[in-house]
C-alpha cells in the first residue's frame, strides 16, 4: 500500500493535518535562512567596534555594521546614528532597535508552536471519528461484523493519529530548538550593545574630563 493510498484512508482529518505540516515546513524553511544569517563572531565584531569608537570614528563604525547585516550589527549601527544626540538617545535607539531585532527573530515561532500542537490533536480526533464510524457499523450490522471487516476499520481509524503525530513531533522539536537559538542570540545583542554603550559612557567621561583641565588651565 502506497502513501497516498494510506493518507486516503485516514479520512477528512488527514486533510488539516496536512496543512499544518505544509505551514511548519515553510516556518522552519525560513526561520532556518533567517537564523543562519543572524550569527555573527561576537568577540571579533566588539573588538573591531570597540576600537573604531575609542578612536572617535563613528562613520567607519557605522560602515562596519552595515556591511555585518545582523541584528547585533544592526541595533549597534542605529544607536550610533544618534552618537550627536547624546548618551541616552544612543541608550534609547538601541533598546527601541533590539525590540525589533528580537521580534524579527520570533517571527513566526508562535505558529510553529501553533502547529506542533495542534497537529496531533486533529490526528486524535480523526481517530475518535474513525472509531466511532467503526463501532456504528458493528452496532447497524448486529454484532455480525467479522474480524477481518473490525480489523480494517480500526487501523484506518489509528492513521490520522500516526500522522498527526509525525507531524507534530519533528515541528515540536524544530520551535525548541529555534526558540534556544533566539535565546542565545538575544543574549550576544544584549553584550554587544552593553559592551558598546559602556565604551560610548567612557569616552564622553573622558571628553568632559578633558574639557574641564583646559578650562582649569585657561
Amino acid at each position: 500500500m502506497n502513501l497516498l493510498t494510506l493518507f486516503i484512508k485516514g479520512g477528512l482529518f488527514m486533510w488539516p493535518v496536512l496543512l499544518c505540516l505544509i505551514i511548519g515546513a515553510g516556518v522552519t524553511i525560513d526561520r532556518i535562512i533567517a537564523l543562519r544569517k543572524a550569527k555573527i563572531n561576537v568577540p571579533a565584531f566588539m573588538v573591531r567596534i570597540r576600537g573604531l569608537i575609542k578612536r572617535k570614528d563613528v562613520e567607519g563604525a557605522i560602515k562596519y555594521c552595515h556591511g555585518e547585516k545582523s541584528p547585533a550589527s544592526n541595533i549597534i549601527r542605529k544607536g550610533l546614528k544618534k552618537y550627536g544626540q547624546g548618551h541616552e538617545r544612543v541608550k534609547d535607539a538601541i533598546e527601541s532597535s533590539g525590540s525589533q531585532e528580537v521580534a524579527k527573530l520570533e517571527k513566526g515561532l508562535s505558529i510553529l508552536a501553533a502547529v506542533a500542537g495542534t497537529s496531533p490533536l486533529l490526528g486524535f480526533l480523526g481517530t475518535i471519528t474513525g472509531l466511532m464510524s467503526a463501532f456504528m457499523r458493528i452496532q447497524n450490522l448486529h454484532g455480525a461484523a467479522n474480524p477481518g471487516d473490525l480489523a480494517g476499520a480500526i487501523w484506518e481509524a489509528l492513521v490520522p493519529a500516526a500522522f498527526g503525530l509525525i507531524v507534530g513531533i519533528p515541528l515540536l522539536i524544530f520551535y525548541n530548538y529555534f526558540a534556544g537559538k533566539v535565546k542565545r542570540l538575544v543574549a550576544d545583542m544584549e553584550a554587544v550593545a552593553n559592551d558598546v554603550i559602556d565604551v560610548l559612557y567612557e569616552n564622553a567621561v573622558a571628553k568632559t574630563d578633558v574639557e574641564e583641565e583646559l578650562e582649569i588651565d585657561s
